[in-house]
């Protein structure tokens, strides 16, 4: 197993790559400045020799059937190859399902962004500072200030809790990283509190209303909650530069960082969030005006990337099962170079 310090680092989740004007990887240099090819297919091939385990994308365009790709491998020690419908811990990319949620919630009164932790859950209070000036709007936007459990020294790596709780110790009585609503900051522990207070205000697990409201509507029949709820057999190896092992047992709980899906069902996800055919207008605009339409995500062996591009109208899904080393560049670089690819078949068929 990785080290704590080595692991909590590569568990925060990079919104963008904000070190590549200082330093590039030599891989990354390479996907950066090579020719862009005419597939997606070939790009995907070349992340994989560039020192990705395995690549999964899934790219939608309205009105056209999914197109899938794949390369690398799912399970490298018996050369199983990488299969786009496998299963993927998508990590953050969780964060974006409690979102929505949560807008529906506050639509129909049973949430109110701007009532305050202390409200939801007054047992903290004295126990996270500021918690009487923290509203659930702070939370779902990560402008809290409340510590990240993940950067705790404390977090048991090697045996990750099974019980949501023992992470929210971690950063109990501990100060604020700064005054609520002063700043962004990303931080775990906003949508572990986020979970509890659906949790508590639903009066049933919050993983149950997603499922409920937002999968079933979709159809999203390879999309859960948590590890446990999946058959592990279909679920993609995970790789860690510098670690030999596989990581695909390691399990995180925490609500925002817990989900498995396919990159079909995340793409299908990621499509209705922006189209409007998952929540209707006033949930449209209470959800733009708590939490962003994309993400990423980042667990030791997994890195991932889902953005809805407006302006070819397309959603793409690149799923790897590769993280430490240079690995986020690479997918970060190779990401957005599938993006130019499908501009630039866009522009070809207008032209």
């Amino acid at each position: 197993m990785l080290s704590a310090k080595r692991l909590f680092k590569i568990l925060i989740p990079i919104v963008a790559l904000t070190s590549a004007t200082i330093f590039v990887p030599w891989n990354a240099l390479r996907a950066w400045i090579s020719p862009l090819p005419d597939s997606v297919q070939e790009e995907v091939e070349k992340a994989a020799d560039l020192g990705l385990d395995g690549v999964i994308v899934y790219i939608d365009k309205k009105g056209k059937a999914p197109e899938f790709y794949a390369a690398g491998w799912n399970n490298r020690e018996n050369k199983i190859p990488a299969d786009p419908h496998t299963l993927f811990k998508i990590a953050s990319i969780s964060k974006l399902y409690i979102a929505a949620a949560s807008a529906r919630l506050v639509n129909n009164k049973i949430l109110t962004p701007d009532k305050t932790l202390i409200d939801y859950l007054p047992e903290l209070a004295g126990r996270i500072e500021n918690a009487d000036q923290i509203t659930l709007k702070m939370l779902l936007q990560h402008r809290s200030g409340i510590p990240d459990f993940i950067d705790s020294p404390d977090l048991p790596w090697s045996q990750l809790p099974t019980d949501t709780d023992e992470f929210l110790k971690l950063v109990l009585d501990k100060p604020a990283d700064f005054k609520p609503g002063s700043e962004y900051r990303y931080s775990n522990t906003n949508y572990l509190l986020v979970g509890d207070i659906l949790d508590k205000t639903l009066g049933y697990p919050h993983r149950e209303y997603i499922k409920k409201e937002i999968l079933e509507p979709l159809q999203l029949t390879h999309t859960y909650g948590l590890l446990g709820e999946a058959d592990l057999k279909e679920v993609s190896s995970g790789y860690y530069k510098g670690y030999d092992g596989d990581l695909k047992t390691q399990n995180l709980v925490s609500p925002g960082g817990s989900m498995v899906a396919t990159a079909q069902d995340v793409g299908i996800f990621l499509r209705a969030l922006n189209d409007g055919s998952l929540l209707n207008k006033k949930e449209q605009a209470i959800y733009s005006s708590l939490y962003t339409y994309g993400h990423t995500g980042l667990l030791p062996g997994y890195s991932s990337m889902a953005h809805y591009h407006k302006d070819i109208d397309t959603a793409v899904v690149m799923l790897v099962n590769t993280s430490g080393g240079n690995s986020w560049a690479t997918l970060e670089i190779v990401y957005n170079r599938i993006v130019k690819i499908l501009r630039r078949q866009q522009n070809k068929l207008l032209s």
